[in-house]
């Protein structure tokens, strides 16, 4: 009996450190070195982060378990807007919103097929969308002339350099971006150390904020139906609390005469 016990207790314990542990894999064996918390009752970020990735990402990645016409409802985009302004490769409100790239010549260009993007929040937490889009850096050893700190040799170019501009690793303060703490790549999460080359058409805290935006869709993108149920919680969270102080009410009226 003992030994079962200790069986279950170690396997829960397992279990347990697997949860935590998950954030540090999708990280690459390191803290990530930004985090990001979800806004999902921001519909103006929404918004924005749906405007930033269908003009910025979707010609190489697309959400193909979302439709256009539901996240124009959920997020309140009307549909000539949507029509005019976000739907780029001639589909309808009311087809999936997939890229245009196909997926051959791009595995020859790129080395792979860019992924679809519509569960990666869920498979690599927003904390990680948010730290890789935000430390893309020059590196003329890559095809594409940059890496990245949270996926190295990752084969995607700096699609978002018009915003951010361009910037390099510090090697004096930040060294390698795939060896020690303060590059932030596999240290335990410290920021990593760069310089600015060209700037681009943000400043740092307005790009930070974009980038924000497009995490936030995202994650949005990867359950839409969550906003709803998260609505809905609040609603029966509500009512059971006042059905529970009508129903004390009431039985305190009914036995008030009882000794």
């Amino acid at each position: 009996m003992r030994t079962d016990m200790k069986s279950m207790i170690s396997r829960i314990a397992a279990v347990v450190a697997l949860l935590v542990s998950a954030p540090l894999f999708a990280a690459g064996g390191g803290a990530l070195p930004y985090s990001y918390t979800p806004e999902l009752g921001n519909e103006a970020s929404l918004q924005r982060g749906a405007k930033l990735f269908m003009n910025y990402c979707s010609g190489c990645h697309g959400l193909q378990y979302l439709r256009y016409n539901r996240m124009a409802e959920d997020l309140e985009i009307p549909e000539d807007l949507l029509t005019d302004n976000l739907i780029f490769t001639g589909a309808k409100p009311g087809e999936h919103i997939n890229t245009a790239m196909p997926s051959e010549p791009a595995s020859v260009w790129f080395g792979q097929a860019p992924p679809d993007l519509s569960l990666t929040a869920r498979s690599r937490g927003p904390s990680w969308i948010y730290s890789y889009l935000l430390t893309f850096y020059l590196d003329e050893s890559r095809p594409m002339g940059v890496n990245n700190v949270v996926l190295p040799g990752a084969s995607m170019p700096n699609v978002l350099a018009e915003l951010e501009g361009w910037k390099a690793m510090d090697e004096h303060h930040g060294g390698d971006a795939s060896h020690g703490e303060s590059s932030g790549g596999h240290g335990g999460g410290h920021e990593p150390a760069f310089v600015e080359v060209e700037p681009g058409t943000l400043e740092q805290a307005e790009f930070r904020a974009a980038v924000g935006d497009i995490t936030n869709f995202l994650t949005y993108a990867a359950e839409p139906g969550k906003r709803d149920r998260q609505a809905l919680g609040f609603k029966v969270i509500a009512y059971l609390i006042v059905l529970f102080i009508l129903s004390w009410l009431l039985k305190r009226e009914f036995w008030k005469d009882v000794h």
